[in-house]
């Protein structure tokens, strides 16, 4: 089912011209199909268009010059309303915070309170994870979070989990020598999944937790989404991740 956009919200979403960075990249069927630099998902390509060069040029590799200064950056992939990172952003004014979501009308409210709290350490993209390579350079990141995604249960569809090994080599390429994931979902398949594919992926599984709500682990920040499920007392799984190759 086509997603329904709301009418006029890109346009609000873009006028936070402080906050938000546009990266709705066009794409096209490539003319030569042994292309490279095919999609995740398909083989379509990024189209070299305007909001393409101003990615790679202004952003790309520039994420610390944007913020103004050298402190780790942590991104949210998928950040949905926002309560997550803004809470976050707002607890530690000396990380940097990026948030990645393609939905544009939930994305405005993840916007909107960072405005409403003033936050100078948090920007936003506006785009699809696929992009993840143009979005930024090798070892620009120190945390990756993934909260909540889309389970994707069919089994044909498999390579779109955002846990999916070709996923875990782009997060690996993006990570800095020190940088780990975090990731959190209500899914108990997915969990499985995640565990085994990580694992099996040469990463190092960490803080493990098989019922988030009732476990030792104390600096947990919710999402708009996980707050619903913890009250009726559903499981919320979580486990870190560090690339035992850098080790």
């Amino acid at each position: 089912m086509r997603r329904r956009k709301i009418k006029g919200a890109d346009e609000k979403l873009l006028s936070y011209k402080h906050y938000i960075v546009n990266g709705m990249i066009d794409q096209k069927l490539p003319e030569d199909e042994s292309n490279d630099s095919k999609s995740l998902f398909d083989n379509r390509v990024a189209v070299e268009n305007e909001i393409y060069n101003t990615l790679i040029d202004n952003y790309r590799g520039n994420w610390n010059n944007i913020f103004k200064n050298n402190n780790p950056i942590h991104i949210e992939v998928g950040t949905g309303r926002g309560q997550f990172i803004t809470t976050l952003a707002e607890q530690n004014p000396n990380i940097n915070y990026i948030a990645l979501e393609i939905k544009e009308e939930v994305l405005l409210r993840a916007v909107e309170k960072a405005d409403d709290l003033k936050l100078s350490n948090i920007a936003f993209i506006w785009g699809n994870v696929e992009f993840f390579d143009l979005y930024f350079s090798d070892k620009e990141l120190s945390r990756i979070y993934i909260n909540f995604c889309d389970p994707w249960p069919k089994k044909r569809c498999a390579k779109r989990r955002l846990t999916y090994s070709s996923f875990l080599e782009l997060y690996r390429k993006k990570l800095n020598d020190n940088g780990d994931i975090n990731f959190k979902t209500d899914n108990k398949d997915l969990f499985e999944f995640s565990l085994n594919e990580i694992s099996s992926n040469d990463w190092m599984l960490r803080n493990i937790s098989l019922d988030l709500a009732n476990s030792d682990f104390k600096e947990n920040i919710t999402t708009e989404y996980e707050d619903k499920f913890m009250n009726l007392g559903q499981a919320i799984y979580r486990l870190e991740a560090i690339d035992i190759r850098r080790k």
